[in-house]
């Protein structure tokens, strides 16, 4: 599995909606279940983002695939970055 984090703002869309968010991300973290993406931590934030999603995937096709699903929703859009481990950063320098 990899790590990625997802940095999240909402739409003028998601903004009008936002009683429903909650409802969205409920539907969203299922969503992620089924293509076997598990939601390490999620929080809302202020700021240059509105969310920040840690999340676990098998591929970084599972979670493109993912993002790209529920960017099409309009009721959110951001950067992922994929992220990596202490002894993962250690090897990669070790490497340099």
């Amino acid at each position: 599995m990899s790590k990625y984090i997802m940095l999240l703002n909402w739409t003028d869309q998601g903004i009008k909606t936002i009683k429903d968010s909650a409802g969205r991300y409920d539907a969203a973290k299922a969503s992620a279940k089924q293509a076997g993406i598990t939601f390490e931590a999620v929080y809302m934030t202020f700021g240059q983002y509105d969310q920040l999603i840690v999340a676990d995937a098998p591929s970084d096709e599972a979670i493109a695939t993912f993002i790209l699903r529920a960017s099409a929703l309009g009721n959110v859009r951001g950067t992922t970055l994929k992220a990596f481990d202490e002894s993962q950063y250690r090897k990669i320098t070790a490497a340099v």
